[in-house]
């Protein structure tokens, strides 16, 4: 099973995932849409996260400014259906999806399945990049999201060069062989973008320039996912064997270790980090 959404069937998925909370994931997500209207692409932001962090970049959003159509996957409203709620115009081809922290290993492949991007951005910091290596080894291994089809990449985030925590960062992303496609800077510019309801590629250029640039490998990497189509591989079911357990990569060392898996099947949940305001899966003619 995956996300699926009332939407044109051109549709073009980008997955924005950390389970880590504070990695940047609606940051991220809330700069890549803002960059996909203002370039002549409509889209549409899903946000499955609770606290609603990327509506309320939307909220802020002026009105002269290019469409994002906001959809709150988390919302509720028993006043209309859940297919009605969750639905993406059908003029709009690209929806960036905020997924939630938090989010158990056996529930990833509900988000990534059919996903023509997965952008996981990565904080220079011990813990992060720990959490990182589970996340990555949870998308390979429990997901089967295939390196093989490069629709997986890394972004560094808030990194400051020079510094003992962006040098290990980068060392472990090295070792992962999985496409590091850019490093943002660690600058408050993001912080006023966010504010104004603006993407980084909306504000004055003078001002950005920097950031502008760090963004160009990151634009030309998603670029070349959204012209890929799906195959086969890219709509895989893990199955339910692929939830035993996973492989767990050692950011000192690169070595493999493996665990069990936590949480439910997705099967056996509702939608992962906000269950309680869905109604049952299998009476849902989105899905």
């Amino acid at each position: 099973m995956y996300l699926k959404v009332p939407s044109h069937p051109d549709l073009k998925r980008i997955v924005v995932i950390n389970p880590k909370g504070g990695s940047g994931k609606s940051t991220l997500a809330t700069n890549v849409a803002g960059f996909l209207s203002s370039s002549g692409h409509p889209a549409a932001l899903m946000d499955f996260d609770p606290q609603g962090s990327a509506l309320r970049w939307l909220q802020n959003r002026p009105d002269e400014k290019p469409e994002v159509f906001g959809i709150d996957a988390c919302e509720r409203d028993t006043t209309m259906t859940r297919s009605f709620r969750m639905q993406v115009p059908r003029h709009i081809r690209h929806l960036v999806i905020d997924t939630p922290a938090a989010l158990a290993a056996p529930d990833m492949a509900w988000f990534t399945r059919g996903a023509h991007a997965i952008l996981v951005p990565v904080l220079p910091s011990d813990i992060d990049i720990h959490a990182a290596a589970r996340l990555i080894s949870d998308l390979l291994v429990v997901a089967k999201v295939s390196r093989r089809m490069g629709r997986l990449g890394v972004v560094a985030n808030r990194v400051r060069e020079n510094t003992v925590g962006y040098r290990k960062l980068m060392r472990f992303l090295g070792r992962l062989q999985i496409a590091v496609i850019g490093e943002l800077r660690d600058s408050q510019n993001y912080v006023h973008a966010a504010d104004q309801g603006l993407s980084i590629h909306e504000m004055q250029p003078s001002r950005v320039r920097k950031d502008l640039d760090t963004w160009a490998p990151i634009t030309d990497w998603l670029g070349g996912r959204l012209d890929l189509a799906l195959t086969p591989r890219d709509l895989l079911d893990p199955g339910p064997a692929a939830r035993e357990g996973s492989a767990v990569p050692s950011p000192e060392s690169g070595a493999v270790s493996y665990r069990g898996s936590a949480g439910r099947s997705p099967a056996a949940r509702l939608t992962p980090g906000c269950e309680s305001s869905l109604p049952d899966r299998a009476r849902d003619p989105a899905e």
